[in-house]
């Protein structure tokens, strides 16, 4: 009976666990990315009265007598279903769609969660709005917005999205012009017979150099022979603009030769230095209608100053400048891992990689199996009420039933005690 009373206490002790489990997660329904757990039970090792016997020619074999001396706790099992996404519509609110963690870091060791409720400090830094930890990444080259994801990223790397404080700028390297010159025109210029003055055909574009400053180019164009356009360029206000070139249409007025040409503008003394520009004449046609050439795209900015950002599904960090250039400033890293149940709790939504999780496999969302961010959304906890519910009902019998087990041996040991009466 002692044995029955000690497997009563043991299952009851084994049903407090399970109670424990369900009541955390149901205190953490709403708790961002919560990943709930469950219990699962292993009988305790059986006492053998009598083993088992083989045949024999004049008698059968007969089976173990075995009873069981209870039960114990196997293990607690974290549920990484995903969870529904909930939008926030703030910038830095995230949330990982399929596998993956973000990583986190004091600056002398990295964490992991799922838990993408972040914010910008007073530096601007990105960090995890729980605990303060920084978001690890890797950060942009402030001058080209180059992204290096091939560098082995470490605790102390952080990114950083100083809003009004970071200026950008970017010289023009290319300039398209778009547009018709009439076929019907006289030949003007040097190849003209008598020689005349060219009638010229201008457009005009506005260029920036290396520190921001702004350059105005006047393009000229008169035709030098029946299916020939040359052009110059000249500038203002002080500047030195070379290149010239020829534009040559075949008999349907599309163009032959001409695209690209290139200039250089060369600002005043003590200004920037000189920048070679690129013009992309390919749209530009003769036929029989109104000239009309102008400049429809180049790829300068003035300067500016960051406003806003947003991050894309790959983890790119785009910043939106003042002046209307979008560049990014850096890219947030995740991690997967070969076991991710086997990841520790640290509290404050925060994990961390244990023994059996394997090595964390860092590298950019949507690749490498990854999942993709999802900005402006946060992932609600995977806790299924209904389930808990019902497996705290079961519990509850559990217990209930393991305490009767406890109390009617009490009641024979009682009534052994009597005989002696």
């Amino acid at each position: 009976m002692l044995q029955a009373l000690l497997a009563g206490v043991a299952s009851i002790k084994a049903q407090q666990t399970r109670m424990n489990v369900i009541g955390n997660n149901l205190a953490n329904v709403n708790t961002t990315a919560y990943k709930g757990s469950r219990v699962t039970f292993q009988d305790m090792i059986a006492q053998t009265i009598r083993g088992a016997t083989r045949p024999t020619a004049n008698l059968g074999g007969t089976n173990a007598i075995q009873f069981g001396l209870g039960v114990l706790v196997a293990g607690t099992d974290v549920n990484n279903e995903q969870g529904s996404l909930n939008a926030t519509n703030r910038p830095t609110d995230m949330a990982i769609q399929g596998n993956g963690f973000f990583i986190t870091s004091n600056s002398d060791r990295m964490a992991y969660t799922r838990d993408g409720a972040c914010d910008l400090d007073a530096d601007g830094v990105l960090v995890h709005r729980a605990t303060g930890e920084r978001i690890v990444g890797w950060s942009a080259d402030p001058a080209t917005g180059q992204i290096d994801t091939n560098k082995t990223i470490g605790a102390k790397d952080s990114l950083q999205i100083p809003i009004g404080s970071r200026t950008a700028v970017q010289v023009t390297t290319m300039s398209t012009w778009a547009g018709n010159l009439d076929s019907r025109e006289v030949v003007t210029g040097a190849a003209a017979v008598p020689p005349t003055p060219p009638s010229y055909r201008t457009a005009n574009i506005r260029v920036y150099d290396r520190q921001g400053a702004q350059h105005d180019v006047t393009l000229r164009l008169y035709k030098s022979a029946p299916s020939t356009w040359s052009w110059d360029v000249v500038g203002t206000n002080g500047d030195t603009l070379t290149g010239s070139g020829t534009l040559v249409f075949d008999a349907n007025g599309r163009l032959q030769t001409g695209t690209p040409g290139t200039i250089t503008v060369t600002p005043p003394a003590g200004a920037a230095p000189a920048f070679p520009l690129d013009l992309d004449f390919s749209a530009i046609s003769q036929l029989a209608a109104e000239s009309q050439v102008q400049a429809s795209s180049q790829n300068g900015f003035p300067p500016g100053s960051l406003q806003s950002f947003s991050v894309g599904t790959d983890g790119v960090v785009t910043g939106l400048f003042t002046n209307g250039l979008t560049r990014p400033l850096g890219q947030i890293a995740t991690a997967i891992f070969p076991n991710a149940n086997g990841l520790e709790r640290m509290g404050n939504n925060i994990w961390r990689n244990t023994d059996n999780s394997g090595v964390p496999v860092v590298g950019t969302p949507r690749a490498g199996g990854r999942g993709a961010i999802n900005s402006g959304f946060l992932e609600q906890s995977n806790v299924d009420i209904s389930n808990e519910f019902t497996d705290l009902i079961v519990t509850q019998r559990g217990f209930q039933a393991n305490t009767r087990v406890v109390t009617t041996v009490d009641e024979m040991l009682q009534e052994l005690l009597n005989m002696k009466r």
